[in-house]
Protein backbone atom coordinates (compact mmCIF):
# COMPACT_ATOMS: atom_id res chain seq x y z
CA UNK A 1 0.00 0.00 0.00
CA UNK A 2 1.30 3.53 -0.76
CA UNK A 3 2.49 5.65 2.13
CA UNK A 4 -0.37 8.09 1.47
CA UNK A 5 -3.72 6.72 0.39
CA UNK A 6 -5.97 9.30 -1.27
CA UNK A 7 -9.69 9.20 -0.58
CA UNK A 8 -12.41 10.55 -2.84
CA UNK A 9 -16.22 10.60 -2.81
CA UNK A 10 -18.86 9.26 -5.17
CA UNK A 11 -22.41 10.45 -4.52
CA UNK A 12 -25.50 9.18 -6.37
CA UNK A 13 -28.16 11.55 -5.01
CA UNK A 14 -30.11 8.66 -3.50
CA UNK A 15 -33.83 9.18 -2.95
CA UNK A 16 -35.04 8.52 0.60
CA UNK A 17 -38.52 8.10 2.02
CA UNK A 18 -40.18 11.22 3.40
CA UNK A 19 -38.02 13.62 1.40
CA UNK A 20 -38.37 15.22 -2.01
CA UNK A 21 -36.08 14.19 -4.86
CA UNK A 22 -35.11 17.84 -5.26
CA UNK A 23 -33.74 17.76 -1.72
CA UNK A 24 -31.55 14.77 -2.65
CA UNK A 25 -29.90 16.91 -5.32
CA UNK A 26 -29.37 19.82 -2.93
CA UNK A 27 -27.86 17.48 -0.35
CA UNK A 28 -25.34 16.32 -2.95
CA UNK A 29 -24.23 19.95 -3.28
CA UNK A 30 -23.91 20.26 0.48
CA UNK A 31 -21.93 17.03 0.67
CA UNK A 32 -19.50 18.26 -2.00
CA UNK A 33 -18.72 21.35 0.06
CA UNK A 34 -18.32 19.18 3.15
CA UNK A 35 -15.96 16.80 1.35
CA UNK A 36 -13.80 19.69 0.17
CA UNK A 37 -13.57 21.12 3.69
CA UNK A 38 -12.51 17.70 5.01
CA UNK A 39 -9.70 17.35 2.45
CA UNK A 40 -11.05 14.74 0.02
CA UNK A 41 -9.32 14.56 -3.36
CA UNK A 42 -12.29 14.23 -5.76
CA UNK A 43 -16.07 14.43 -5.70
CA UNK A 44 -17.81 12.40 -8.40
CA UNK A 45 -21.51 12.22 -9.27
CA UNK A 46 -23.32 9.51 -11.21
CA UNK A 47 -25.83 9.36 -14.07
CA UNK A 48 -29.04 7.32 -13.82
CA UNK A 49 -32.36 7.67 -15.63
CA UNK A 50 -35.96 6.86 -14.67
CA UNK A 51 -34.61 5.25 -11.50
CA UNK A 52 -36.79 5.32 -8.37
CA UNK A 53 -33.78 5.17 -6.04
CA UNK A 54 -31.11 7.29 -7.73
CA UNK A 55 -32.21 10.70 -9.01
CA UNK A 56 -28.93 12.21 -10.27
CA UNK A 57 -29.75 12.23 -13.99
CA UNK A 58 -27.53 15.05 -15.31
CA UNK A 59 -24.01 14.98 -13.85
CA UNK A 60 -22.78 17.80 -16.08
CA UNK A 61 -25.42 20.16 -14.63
CA UNK A 62 -24.76 19.06 -11.07
CA UNK A 63 -21.01 19.46 -11.59
CA UNK A 64 -21.49 23.07 -12.69
CA UNK A 65 -23.33 23.82 -9.46
CA UNK A 66 -20.61 22.09 -7.42
CA UNK A 67 -17.90 24.00 -9.28
CA UNK A 68 -19.60 27.28 -8.39
CA UNK A 69 -19.53 26.53 -4.65
CA UNK A 70 -16.12 24.86 -4.26
CA UNK A 71 -12.58 25.98 -5.00
CA UNK A 72 -10.13 23.06 -4.65
CA UNK A 73 -11.65 19.59 -4.88
CA UNK A 74 -11.66 17.82 -8.25
CA UNK A 75 -15.17 17.36 -9.66
CA UNK A 76 -16.18 14.53 -11.95
CA UNK A 77 -18.77 12.32 -13.54
CA UNK A 78 -18.95 8.66 -12.66
CA UNK A 79 -20.09 8.68 -15.15
CA UNK A 80 -21.51 9.96 -18.39
CA UNK A 81 -23.20 7.05 -20.18
CA UNK A 82 -21.61 7.86 -23.51
CA UNK A 83 -23.69 5.63 -25.87
CA UNK A 84 -26.66 7.96 -25.20
CA UNK A 85 -24.93 11.05 -26.56
CA UNK A 86 -22.93 12.65 -29.36
CA UNK A 87 -19.26 12.80 -28.24
CA UNK A 88 -18.87 16.35 -29.55
CA UNK A 89 -21.67 17.63 -27.32
CA UNK A 90 -20.21 15.85 -24.28
CA UNK A 91 -16.80 17.35 -25.05
CA UNK A 92 -18.33 20.83 -25.29
CA UNK A 93 -20.15 20.43 -21.97
CA UNK A 94 -17.00 19.37 -20.19
CA UNK A 95 -14.86 22.04 -21.85
CA UNK A 96 -17.33 24.58 -20.42
CA UNK A 97 -16.96 22.94 -17.01
CA UNK A 98 -13.17 23.11 -17.39
CA UNK A 99 -13.47 26.85 -18.06
CA UNK A 100 -15.49 27.22 -14.86
CA UNK A 101 -13.10 25.14 -12.73
CA UNK A 102 -9.71 24.94 -14.52
CA UNK A 103 -7.67 21.88 -13.66
CA UNK A 104 -10.44 20.33 -11.55
CA UNK A 105 -12.67 18.44 -14.00
CA UNK A 106 -12.81 14.66 -14.46
CA UNK A 107 -14.86 13.21 -17.31
CA UNK A 108 -15.65 9.62 -16.41
CA UNK A 109 -17.47 7.69 -19.14
CA UNK A 110 -19.16 4.32 -19.16
CA UNK A 111 -20.93 2.00 -21.59
CA UNK A 112 -23.79 0.85 -19.32
CA UNK A 113 -27.23 2.38 -19.92
CA UNK A 114 -27.72 3.69 -16.37
CA UNK A 115 -31.37 2.77 -16.83
CA UNK A 116 -33.70 0.11 -18.17
CA UNK A 117 -33.43 -0.61 -21.88
CA UNK A 118 -36.70 1.15 -22.78
CA UNK A 119 -35.44 4.35 -21.17
CA UNK A 120 -32.06 3.86 -22.84
CA UNK A 121 -33.70 3.75 -26.27
CA UNK A 122 -35.42 7.07 -25.54
CA UNK A 123 -32.08 8.65 -24.59
CA UNK A 124 -30.08 7.53 -27.62
CA UNK A 125 -29.09 10.15 -30.18
CA UNK A 126 -30.52 7.97 -32.95
CA UNK A 127 -32.36 4.62 -33.13
CA UNK A 128 -29.32 3.12 -34.89
CA UNK A 129 -26.80 4.04 -32.17
CA UNK A 130 -25.75 1.33 -29.74
CA UNK A 131 -23.11 0.45 -27.19
CA UNK A 132 -21.21 -1.25 -30.04
CA UNK A 133 -20.17 2.26 -31.11
CA UNK A 134 -18.58 2.93 -27.72
CA UNK A 135 -14.89 2.49 -28.70
CA UNK A 136 -15.27 4.94 -31.61
CA UNK A 137 -17.11 7.38 -29.35
CA UNK A 138 -14.29 7.23 -26.80
CA UNK A 139 -11.73 7.86 -29.53
CA UNK A 140 -13.63 10.92 -30.75
CA UNK A 141 -14.25 12.21 -27.24
CA UNK A 142 -10.59 11.81 -26.32
CA UNK A 143 -9.58 13.94 -29.30
CA UNK A 144 -12.14 16.70 -28.75
CA UNK A 145 -11.59 16.91 -24.99
CA UNK A 146 -7.81 17.14 -25.31
CA UNK A 147 -7.83 19.48 -28.32
CA UNK A 148 -6.14 16.99 -30.68
CA UNK A 149 -7.55 17.06 -34.21
CA UNK A 150 -9.20 13.98 -35.62
CA UNK A 151 -7.54 12.48 -38.74
CA UNK A 152 -8.28 13.79 -42.23
CA UNK A 153 -11.22 11.95 -43.71
CA UNK A 154 -13.05 11.77 -40.39
CA UNK A 155 -16.34 13.76 -40.44
CA UNK A 156 -15.12 15.68 -37.40
CA UNK A 157 -11.78 16.73 -38.88
CA UNK A 158 -11.26 20.45 -38.22
CA UNK A 159 -14.15 20.69 -35.74
CA UNK A 160 -13.28 22.16 -32.33
CA UNK A 161 -14.96 21.59 -28.98
CA UNK A 162 -15.14 25.05 -27.43
CA UNK A 163 -14.16 26.72 -25.22
CA UNK A 164 -10.51 25.83 -25.63
CA UNK A 165 -7.99 26.72 -22.94
CA UNK A 166 -4.68 25.86 -21.31
CA UNK A 167 -6.14 22.93 -19.37
CA UNK A 168 -8.40 20.04 -20.33
CA UNK A 169 -10.76 17.71 -18.48
CA UNK A 170 -9.19 14.41 -17.50
CA UNK A 171 -10.91 11.54 -19.28
CA UNK A 172 -11.52 8.40 -17.20
CA UNK A 173 -12.84 5.00 -18.20
CA UNK A 174 -15.33 3.48 -15.77
CA UNK A 175 -16.09 -0.21 -15.65
CA UNK A 176 -17.08 -3.29 -13.72
CA UNK A 177 -15.82 -5.90 -16.19
CA UNK A 178 -12.85 -6.82 -18.36
CA UNK A 179 -14.26 -4.82 -21.28
CA UNK A 180 -13.76 -1.39 -19.71
CA UNK A 181 -10.34 -2.38 -18.39
CA UNK A 182 -9.13 -3.42 -21.83
CA UNK A 183 -10.56 -0.31 -23.47
CA UNK A 184 -8.91 1.96 -20.89
CA UNK A 185 -5.61 0.17 -21.50
CA UNK A 186 -5.96 0.51 -25.27
CA UNK A 187 -6.59 4.26 -25.15
CA UNK A 188 -4.09 4.95 -22.36
CA UNK A 189 -6.69 6.28 -19.94
CA UNK A 190 -7.09 6.22 -16.15
CA UNK A 191 -9.47 3.47 -15.03
CA UNK A 192 -12.01 3.32 -12.19
CA UNK A 193 -13.30 -0.14 -11.24
CA UNK A 194 -16.80 -0.19 -9.71
CA UNK A 195 -16.02 -2.57 -6.86
CA UNK A 196 -19.31 -1.65 -5.17
CA UNK A 197 -21.34 -2.93 -8.15
CA UNK A 198 -19.69 -6.34 -8.40
CA UNK A 199 -19.00 -6.83 -4.66
CA UNK A 200 -15.40 -7.22 -5.72
CA UNK A 201 -15.96 -10.00 -8.24
CA UNK A 202 -13.71 -9.62 -11.27
CA UNK A 203 -11.67 -6.81 -9.77
CA UNK A 204 -8.35 -8.65 -9.74
CA UNK A 205 -8.67 -9.84 -13.31
CA UNK A 206 -9.83 -6.46 -14.64
CA UNK A 207 -7.02 -4.54 -12.95
CA UNK A 208 -4.44 -7.09 -14.06
CA UNK A 209 -5.62 -6.81 -17.67
CA UNK A 210 -5.57 -3.03 -17.46
CA UNK A 211 -2.00 -2.88 -16.20
CA UNK A 212 -0.66 -5.65 -18.40
CA UNK A 213 -2.19 -4.32 -21.64
CA UNK A 214 -1.69 -0.62 -20.92
CA UNK A 215 -0.52 1.46 -23.87
CA UNK A 216 1.14 4.69 -22.62
CA UNK A 217 -0.46 7.89 -23.89
CA UNK A 218 0.89 11.43 -23.98
CA UNK A 219 -1.24 12.56 -21.05
CA UNK A 220 -0.98 9.31 -19.08
CA UNK A 221 2.37 7.58 -19.60
CA UNK A 222 1.65 5.08 -16.81
CA UNK A 223 -1.56 3.29 -15.75
CA UNK A 224 -3.68 4.90 -13.03
CA UNK A 225 -6.41 2.86 -11.37
CA UNK A 226 -8.83 3.55 -8.53
CA UNK A 227 -11.45 1.41 -6.77
CA UNK A 228 -14.96 2.71 -6.10
CA UNK A 229 -16.06 1.10 -2.81
CA UNK A 230 -19.29 1.16 -0.77
CA UNK A 231 -18.61 1.71 2.95
CA UNK A 232 -20.35 3.02 6.04
CA UNK A 233 -18.63 4.02 9.28
CA UNK A 234 -20.12 5.53 12.42
CA UNK A 235 -18.91 6.32 15.92
CA UNK A 236 -19.67 2.75 16.99
CA UNK A 237 -20.14 -0.51 15.12
CA UNK A 238 -23.69 -0.80 16.44
CA UNK A 239 -24.57 2.66 15.13
CA UNK A 240 -23.09 1.83 11.73
CA UNK A 241 -25.14 -1.37 11.56
CA UNK A 242 -28.24 0.63 12.48
CA UNK A 243 -27.77 3.03 9.57
CA UNK A 244 -26.77 0.16 7.25
CA UNK A 245 -30.13 -1.51 7.85
CA UNK A 246 -31.65 0.91 5.31
CA UNK A 247 -29.29 -0.19 2.55
CA UNK A 248 -29.67 -3.82 3.59
CA UNK A 249 -33.48 -3.70 3.34
CA UNK A 250 -33.24 -1.84 0.03
CA UNK A 251 -30.95 -4.50 -1.49
CA UNK A 252 -33.18 -7.35 -0.32
CA UNK A 253 -36.26 -5.64 -1.78
CA UNK A 254 -34.39 -4.88 -5.02
CA UNK A 255 -33.51 -8.55 -5.40
CA UNK A 256 -37.26 -9.22 -5.47
CA UNK A 257 -37.85 -6.50 -8.10
CA UNK A 258 -39.17 -3.88 -5.66
CA UNK A 259 -37.06 -0.76 -6.16
CA UNK A 260 -37.89 2.48 -4.40
CA UNK A 261 -36.49 5.20 -2.16
CA UNK A 262 -34.17 4.23 0.68
CA UNK A 263 -36.23 3.41 3.79
CA UNK A 264 -35.38 4.73 7.23
CA UNK A 265 -34.03 2.39 9.91
CA UNK A 266 -37.34 2.82 11.75
CA UNK A 267 -39.28 1.68 8.68
CA UNK A 268 -36.94 -1.30 8.35
CA UNK A 269 -37.50 -2.29 11.98
CA UNK A 270 -41.26 -2.26 11.39
CA UNK A 271 -40.91 -4.92 8.65
CA UNK A 272 -39.43 -8.08 10.17
CA UNK A 273 -37.47 -10.30 7.79
CA UNK A 274 -38.75 -13.65 6.61
CA UNK A 275 -36.43 -16.62 7.08
CA UNK A 276 -35.21 -16.32 3.48
CA UNK A 277 -34.68 -12.57 3.83
CA UNK A 278 -32.78 -13.06 7.08
CA UNK A 279 -30.39 -15.37 5.28
CA UNK A 280 -29.74 -12.66 2.69
CA UNK A 281 -29.27 -10.10 5.46
CA UNK A 282 -26.70 -12.30 7.17
CA UNK A 283 -24.78 -12.63 3.90
CA UNK A 284 -24.84 -8.85 3.41
CA UNK A 285 -23.61 -8.36 6.97
CA UNK A 286 -20.69 -10.68 6.38
CA UNK A 287 -19.40 -8.86 3.29
CA UNK A 288 -20.31 -5.21 3.93
CA UNK A 289 -17.64 -2.63 4.77
CA UNK A 290 -19.57 -1.40 7.80
CA UNK A 291 -18.37 -0.64 11.33
CA UNK A 292 -16.47 1.81 13.45
CA UNK A 293 -13.98 4.18 11.87
CA UNK A 294 -11.02 2.00 12.80
CA UNK A 295 -12.72 -1.15 11.47
CA UNK A 296 -13.68 0.40 8.12
CA UNK A 297 -10.32 2.17 7.71
CA UNK A 298 -8.46 -1.11 8.25
CA UNK A 299 -10.53 -2.85 5.58
CA UNK A 300 -10.08 0.02 3.14
CA UNK A 301 -6.32 -0.05 3.63
CA UNK A 302 -6.33 -3.81 3.08
CA UNK A 303 -8.26 -3.37 -0.18
CA UNK A 304 -5.84 -0.70 -1.39
CA UNK A 305 -2.91 -2.98 -0.63
CA UNK A 306 -4.54 -6.03 -2.23
CA UNK A 307 -5.33 -4.22 -5.48
CA UNK A 308 -2.25 -1.98 -5.45
CA UNK A 309 -4.12 1.29 -5.78
CA UNK A 310 -3.24 4.62 -4.20
CA UNK A 311 -6.78 6.01 -4.25
CA UNK A 312 -10.20 4.78 -3.15
CA UNK A 313 -13.48 6.44 -4.06
CA UNK A 314 -15.99 5.89 -1.25
CA UNK A 315 -19.76 5.81 -1.76
CA UNK A 316 -22.42 5.41 0.90
CA UNK A 317 -26.18 5.69 1.29
CA UNK A 318 -27.88 6.69 4.52
CA UNK A 319 -31.44 7.83 5.15
CA UNK A 320 -30.17 10.58 7.43
CA UNK A 321 -27.79 12.99 5.62
CA UNK A 322 -26.08 13.73 8.94
CA UNK A 323 -24.98 10.08 9.14
CA UNK A 324 -23.58 10.30 5.61
CA UNK A 325 -21.62 13.43 6.45
CA UNK A 326 -20.39 11.77 9.65
CA UNK A 327 -18.99 8.81 7.66
CA UNK A 328 -16.75 11.13 5.67
CA UNK A 329 -15.68 12.99 8.82
CA UNK A 330 -14.69 9.70 10.47
CA UNK A 331 -12.70 8.51 7.44
CA UNK A 332 -11.00 11.88 7.14
CA UNK A 333 -9.90 11.55 10.76
CA UNK A 334 -8.56 8.05 10.07
CA UNK A 335 -6.66 8.90 6.87
CA UNK A 336 -5.77 12.61 6.71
Amino acid sequence: MPATLKLSVLDQSAAVTGQSEAMAIRQTLALARHAEALGYHRFWVSEHHSHPSIVGSAPEVLMAAIAATTSRIRIGSAGVMLPHYAPLKVAEQFRVLEALAPGRIDLGVGRAPGSDMRTARLLRQSPQSSSDDFPLQVCELQAWVSGIDLPEGHPGYGVTANPTGPTSPTLWMLGSSDYGAQLAAHFGLPYAFAYFITDGQGASQALDLYRRLYRPSVLHPTPQAVLCVWALAADTEAEARYYFSSRERWKIDRNKGAIGPLPSPQEVAARPYSAAEQLQADQLHASALVGSGAQVAARLRALAELFEVDELVVITWTHDPAAQRRLYEILAHEFF
